[in-house]
């Protein structure tokens, strides 16, 4: 029985193991890939859970910041022990308390290993400390079953092998027998036999190395080694009933013979295929026998033959795989026996050793002798050689310039071959001829390798080993072996099969010679069936590490390279492709070969983009960088592949929709900004997105977190696949992604769910809120919160906008450490003015936090205010371009989504608002002083909404926080407003002070400042006019409210009077008594003349516009009216009417006009020549025309209004007689917004009556003294020009009071007047020649 093992020896040799798995990633990531295989693919949840503590525990030994490995270290431990213990788990928790320096807690973990698969264990996962801790215990039991084995091969007689009997010697002859040779000879009874040895075998090491796990664990267990614990007796045989098996009875067993590298590892032979060696003796004496296993050929007996003879020997059998005969030099036979003989007995007295002394030279001696390859053994040899060892390369191999032998070898037009690098600079120094025949070359552009002589040089290579090149690119020697000594070198599926053995021995002679035809032949399709058969092989056989490394080689990868590059075959250039992604995932040196020549590389995009699909994961793993995969322009070709169902596909060590995701998250993640928006379109538009969003859920985090870049972009630039994404995507496991990445992933994760939330469906948009808040292992406020404690101060406001409405599903309560930190962090990002992204971020993220977007993702806060301001307008254009105002959805479901838009933008106000008790309005205050205009813009409509919001919110005195910082800001921002919106927006926040007593005081104090523009924003406000009415209710002072400042005058007297004024647009109209119209535009302070027309022969005694603006009408004296088209400079006449009559007071419609003749009556004139007469018993003396009904002012003082549709007459105010014998004729009539207004003279104690257009009921009068010759009216004021004196009054609209008069500065009669569009300027025309203007200030 072995010694007792101490658990410093099990510590040791654990933590060395685990030492170097932590060291190395190749080695650690294909341990995990082999575990990941091996793990029932029904538990997938599990998987999942296991890949992500095993990402989580990578990152963990990636990272160099020790915080972040702690959290990722403790996290990965949480996975992991919620997990039952499975021979993955046990696997990462033995690295994690190794990274933890918890040792005993990894030899533990390590221990469960064996316990789980122990054949896994023993012979992939931990095959070293295998051999450091369990064979020793397990001699007892190599030695029992290589005794039934010698029993079974020991009944093949050597007649039944083909040998005489009858030649039997007294000297024993070691017989070296081909494994295929020995299996052909066996009967079924043996073969079945030897099988069922073999598989007993392999349990009975199972239940061993079971049985040792738990002697390990107890001997761990007893840390301070105070009671001495001894291993079990080992299970020497599997019993014919139930599975049991039997222990020794003495619980030994001898050990004598025995060679552990037999049973416990995989021998590395001396032949191409296993042998097994017996002797041929008839003498009884066991213990001189020969071991019965195989056994290497000791390199002396090499060296003891002659050198021709040993090369040809080593020769015949690589290159053939012939077999090694018996019948070789007598002392071939006897070297061999007395070495075996003496191997033999040094075993035998390491038994007696100390144990510690006894393990370590029996692996020194298995090491020792499976480092000795037949490669070696050729190398010692190729001195004797003759020419000395050293091979001189055909002259055709080296390059003229460089006298090295080829690397990438270019032949150009005149024959001759050369060194890439060489001759490129040779041409690159101006030179345009030949080197060696100085011919002249027509292109200095040089072809495409010469794969042929590449080829060539490579074979060369492989068969001259020896032969030490002076430049190369690869100096390690290694890379230059020959493909057909790698085959001596291959293990067994099992250590002890021979059925396997011999299988795979004829498999191999297939494999190498199919690898000669690819590599040598020159026939095409030769060379095409041999990548098939190749390929044939890879997919039914376990190819292991050293088949691998054969197929790796320079020479067979550039003959996979020349079959891209020549084969029309599809299913030659898949098969191709596929082994090349096969070994280029295994080993970087197959890159590192395909990426030496750039044809290569270009000839593998060009057959992806030609439809040969599955090279993009060969593209992936050439890793090529960013620039070149723009150059490639290949994203329609991912595209496809992304669009492609993965049945269509071969099985790879990567899926092409993977590489695809991962090489077009590459290009995205450009810094081009060009180019990114149109991918991005195009992805989009491709209708791949449901394919994407699949690969979520796959099991490799990198390929989640390229989908979610991806997604992220195509969200940003064409923002209506939203709402496919929210409603596709598995969000659990992008959450699951977030713990394992790195910093810039994670920030990438957080901005996808940022704009994941950007719906125009409120409840939508909670539903996705709740599954990012609720999914997951982790808690996922808690995980933001922690991030964005150390996240950069540019991502910091994003961070903190989720976390917040995370924070909002529920009711505001009184205290959140999540709302705290997250609004904290938006006022501290905004005041930080190093960083003006972060304070543009966060402003941008508290506009966004209102909750209105549109379908593209697009925030609503600034349509939704202009809508409440009254300029909706704006807003409905969004959503016609948007195609929100779908006719199909319910109004009951709009209903809904508007309360719970409104509900939201409460509940985020009042928290945003409440916190600090409004220290937010402080530093949204700081931001509108920023120059930089983006900043200036989202503060400036942050402000506006959360100041109009405290209307709706609880008066908890934030009101007066956000007014003594705000109100003079907003009094600045609106006198200066630049557009509409902006004043509107500016008017929208300051309405909320008005129902303020302290606001409204303040407002009074600056309201010179604001009536301007409330009046200029009350036809299309109706805030503004309700601000107005406010303003004037509490205000009395009349000359303070209204003020009318001279803008110009200018005398038009050579002209006569001036008898019409119409204004329109920019310009101003005006008809003359000598039959002159002028147009007028007004800049700055001054009326310019711009044109002026005198078409007519008389006075102009009237003009008119229509509302569409199309034209201008003239009524003249001369009987005639003319229409005018307006150009941007000039009026031009098209059109000329004869009237019959003088035109007086011409209104005109669309079809007709309406003018006072010189008698009685109104004559009604049809644009196409036909007239008729109204009302002739009366002489009027003015008319107004709205809506089809035409109102007249007649002498007799009396008011008609006529329906022109119907010639239906009403009397408004009945004539009156003469009074003190003077005639009171209507001068003037206006009507506006619903009134008549009338203008007389005072004698009935009222020059202008008001009138009800509706009941005809007078509603008010004004007390003016003076005689009334002309009327205009606006929204708030009435103008009154008078007969003489050049005087204007003005009176209050609402209170019917005059608050100002204005005087012309002459005595002339004020005839006609005119306002703006804005209702600012007024406009007055005289009778002595005069236009003047005045502005409302």
């Amino acid at each position: 029985m072995a010694s007792a093992t101490t658990s410093a020896e099990i510590l040791r040799h654990t933590s060395a193991f685990t030492s170097k798995l932590l060291s190395q990633s190749n080695l650690r990531l294909r341990l995990l890939s082999v575990l990941r295989r091996k793990h029932p693919t029904s538990e997938q949840n599990a998987i999942r859970q296991l890949n992500i503590a095993a990402e989580t525990l990578e990152n963990a030994i990636s990272t160099s910041n020790s915080s972040n490995r702690l959290s990722s270290l403790r996290l990965a431990e949480k996975l992991l022990q919620s997990h039952p213990d499975t021979l993955f788990s046990s696997f990462l928790l033995s690295l994690l308390y190794a990274l933890l320096n918890r040792h005993i807690e990894a030899a533990h973990s390590l221990l469960n290993v064996f316990s789980s698969d122990p054949s896994l264990a023993r012979s992939e996962i931990a095959p070293i400390v295998y051999e450091e801790l369990f064979i020793i215990h397990l001699l007892p039991v190599l030695q029992s079953f290589k005794e039934q084995r010698f029993r079974i091969l020991s009944s093949l007689s050597s007649k039944s092998l083909g040998y005489d009997s009858d030649k039997k010697s007294r000297v024993e002859k070691s017989v070296v027998v081909s494994g295929t040779r020995l299996l052909s000879k066996m009967s079924g009874g043996q073969t079945s036999e030897l099988k069922e040895l073999e598989r007993d075998y392999e349990q009975v090491l199972d239940e061993n190395c079971r049985l040792l796990v738990g002697y390990f664990r107890e001997v761990l267990s007893n840390e301070n080694e105070s009671k001495l614990t001894r291993p079990a007796s080992p299970i020497l045989q599997k019993t014919e009933k139930c599975d049991e098996f039997k222990l020794n009875e003495d619980g030994q067993s001898k050990v004598e013979g025995i060679e552990l590298r037999n049973f416990g590892f995989r021998p590395t032979w001396a032949e191409g295929e296993k042998s097994v060696e017996f002797s041929s003796s008839s003498s009884s004496t066991k213990s001189k026998s020969r071991p019965f296993y195989p056994q290497r050929v000791s390199p002396k007996i090499f060296r003891n033959q002659k050198s021709r003879r040993a090369l040809n020997a080593i020769s015949a059998n690589l290159n053939s795989g012939s077999e090694l005969e018996s019948s070789s030099e007598d002392n071939f036979s006897t070297s061999s026996e007395s070495e075996s003989e003496t191997q033999e007995k040094n075993r035998n007295m390491a038994l007696f050793e100390p144990r510690g002394s006894r393990i370590q030279k029996q692996k020194q001696l298995i090491y020792a002798e499976s480092s000795r390859s037949p490669e070696r053994v050729m190398a010692a040899g190729s001195d004797d050689l003759p020419g000395g060892g050293k091979c001189t390369p055909p002259k055709d191999f080296v390059c003229p310039i460089t006298s090295h032998i080829f690397d990438d070898p270019v032949t150009l037009e005149t024959g001759q071959t050369y060194e890439r690098k060489a001759i490129q600079e040779w041409i690159d120094r101006g030179n345009s001829t030949c080197p060696i025949t100085r011919q002249k070359l027509h292109s200095t552009q040089l072809p495409k390798t010469n794969y042929v002589l590449k080829r060539l040089i490579a074979s060369w290579r492989e068969q001259n080993p020896g032969h030490v090149s002076t430049h190369s690119d690869n100096p390690d020697p290694e890379t230059d072996l020959n493909f057909s000594s790698t085959l001596a070198v291959l293990p067994s599926t099992s250590p002890n099969s021979v059925i396997s053995q011999a299988t795979m021995d004829g498999t191999i002679s297939e494999l190498r010679l199919a690898i000669t035809k690819l590599c040598m032949s020159e026939i095409l399709r030769e060379s095409e069936n041999a990548v098939l058969r190749i390929e044939q092989f890879w997919q039914e056989m376990n190819m292991g590490f050293e088949i691998q490394t054969m197929l790796s080689k320079p020479a067979v990868i550039n003959g996979f390279v020349e079959i891209l590059f020549n084969s029309v075959d599809h299913r030659v250039l898949r098969a191709s492709v596929f082994l090349l992604c096969e070994l280029g995932s295994r080993d970087k040196t197959v890159i590192q070969t395909l990426t030496q020549v750039d044809s290569d590389v270009e000839c593998i995009v060009a057959l992806f983009k030609n439809g040969l699909l599955e090279a993009v994961v060969l593209i992936f793993l050439l890793r090529p960088s960013t620039i070149s995969l723009i150059e490639m322009d290949m994203v329609e070709s991912l595209v496809v592949v992304i669009k492609k169902k993965q049945d269509d596909f071969l099985e790879m060590c990567s899926k092409p929709r993977t590489a695809s995701i991962l090489l077009l998250r590459q290009i995205l993640g450009s810094s081009e900004e060009g180019i990114v928006p149109s991918i991005a379109r195009t992805v989009g538009s491709a209708k791949a997105i449901n394919n994407i969003i699949e690969s979520l859920k796959a099991e490799w985090a990198e390929e989640r977190i390229a989908a979610v870049g991806i997604l992220l972009r195509c969200m940003q630039q064409e923002g209506r696949c939203r709402h496919t994404i929210a409603d596709k995507a598995e969000l659990a496991p992008v959450l699951e992604s977030f713990m394992g990445a790195s910093d810039e992933e994670r920030f990438e994760i957080i901005n996808f769910f940022s704009e994941l939330v950007k719906l125009n469906r409120r409840t939508f948009n909670e539903q996705v809120l709740h599954i990012i808040k609720d999914e997951g292992a982790f808690s996922t406020m808690h995980t933001l919160l922690i991030y964005l404690q150390t996240a950069l101060q540019d991502q910091c406001p994003v961070v903190a906008g989720l976390l917040l409405q995370l924070d909002l599903l529920v009711e505001p309560r009184k205290m959140s450490i999540y709302r705290e930190e997250a609004i904290d962090t938006l006022i501290s990002c905004l005041r930080n003015s190093d960083f003006p992204a972060s304070q543009i971020a966060a402003a941008e993220t508290i506009v966004s936090l209102q909750g209105r977007f549109t379908s593209s993702g697009k925030s609503l806060t600034q349509a939704s205010l202009l809508k409440r301001a009254g300029l909706d307008k704006s807003y409905r254009t969004q959503m016609q371009v948007d195609q929100l105002s779908d006719t199909s959805k319910e109004s009951e479901e709009n209903l809904e989504e508007e309360l719970a838009a409104d509900e939201w933008e409460r509940k985020m106000a009042y928290v945003l608002v409440s916190h600090e008790f409004g220290l937010l309005f402080e530093a949204l205050a700081e931001g509108l002083k920023s120059r930089n205009q983006e900043l200036h813009s989202s503060c400036f409509l942050s402000a506006t909404w959360l100041i109009h919001m405290l209307n709706v919110l609880p008066d908890t005195g934030i009101r007066g926080a956000a007014r003594v910082r705000l109100l003079k800001r907003f009094i600045s921002m609106f006198k200066s407003a630049k557009n509409t919106e902006e004043k509107a927006l500016s008017m929208l926040a300051l309405s909320s002070f008005i129902h303020d007593p302290e606001g409204l005081n303040d407002l009074t104090s600056h309201m010179k400042d604001l009536l301007k523009g409330l009046r200029e924003l009350k036809k299309s406000c109706i805030l503004a006019v309700d601000m107005l009415k406010v303003f004037s209710d509490g205000n009395n002072s009349s000359i303070d409210w209204w003020n009318h400042t001279e803008l110009v005058q200018v005398d038009c007297s050579a002209h006569g009077e001036v008898l019409s004024i119409v204004c329109f647009r920019d310009k101003i109209f005006s008809g003359h008594s000598d039959g002159t119209i002028k147009v007028w535009t007004g800049r700055g302070s001054i009326l310019h003349l711009i044109h002026e027309s005198r078409e007519h022969t008389k006075a102009v005694t009237s003009l008119a516009i229509l509302e569409s603006g199309e034209r201008l009408y003239s009524g003249s004296l001369d009987r005639t009216a003319r229409t005018w088209s307006i150009g941007s400079e000039a009026i031009y006449c098209v059109e000329i009417h004869d009237m019959k009559d003088p035109v007086n007071n011409l209104v005109v419609a669309n079809s007709i006009a309406c003018f006072i003749p010189h008698g009685a009556g109104i004559k009604v004139h049809s644009w196409s020549g036909a007239s008729k007469l109204l009302n002739p018993n009366k002489h009027v003396k003015c008319l107004t025309l709205v809506h089809g009904k035409l109102y007249c002012g007649c002498h007799d003082n009396s008011i008609q209004e006529i329906d022109l549709a119907t010639g239906t007459l009403s009397s408004i105010q009945s004539g009156s007689r003469k009074l003190l014998g003077k005639a009171n004729p209507v001068y003037a009539l206006q009507i506006h917004d619903g009134m008549i207004y009338s203008g007389s003279s005072p004698l009935d104690g009222a020059a202008v009556k008001i009138w009800s257009a509706a009941n005809y009921n007078m509603v008010g009068s004004l007390a003016s003294t003076m005689e009334v010759r002309s009327l205009a009216v606006s929204s708030e004021l009435i103008y009154l020009g008078s007969k003489s004196g050049g005087t204007v009054e003005i009176w209050c609209g609402k209170k019917l009071t005059r608050v100002e008069t204005l005087q012309t500065g002459t005595n002339g009669k004020v005839q006609c007047m005119a306002l703006d569009g804005d209702e600012q300027v007024l406009v007055v025309g005289t009778s002595d020649g005069r236009i003047q203007a005045w502005e409302l200030s």
